[in-house]
């Protein structure tokens, strides 16, 4: 069985403005899989929020075939980070949706997920797709 490491991203140029999210899937320090998407208007921690549940979306569908027993999110929004680790309360009304959903994703796996706060400086790919779905848009 395996570990997949997940790194997540999202941003927003201008907190609320233009976001997008992204996921790479990396399996023994190789990439596997990457996606991106733009959002339309969303605030830097609903963008991180929605490539957490772009990256649950996917392994729910990919996972288990890849031999995955637990997966590792990594993300550089610390907020988010702890939030998902149940360290930091959700408060936001909008925010509090998207955590449920990441949960009810989370929930639908068989197997572990952990979520680690990394800098943006170790998120380099993620952040570079961030950017390459605003930039498209």
């Amino acid at each position: 069985m395996a570990s997949l490491k997940i790194y997540c991203d999202g941003g927003a140029r201008g907190n609320p403005g233009p976001g997008a999210s992204a996921f790479v899937v990396t399996l023994n320090e190789r990439v596997i899989y990457k996606n991106y998407k733009y959002l339309g208007i969303a605030t830097n921690n609903q963008a991180e929020y929605q490539a957490v549940i772009m990256a649950l979306t996917w392994s729910l569908e990919n996972a288990k075939a890849m031999g995955a027993n637990e997966i590792l999110i990594t993300l550089d929004s610390q907020l988010v980070a702890q939030q998902l680790s149940e360290k930091f309360r959700v408060k936001n009304i909008i925010l509090k949706d998207l955590y449920l959903k990441a949960r009810n994703l989370e929930n639908k796996l068989s197997f572990k997920v952990s979520y680690t706060y990394v800098p943006r400086s170790k998120n380099k790919l993620s952040d570079f797709l961030v950017n390459k779905a605003l930039d498209e848009n």
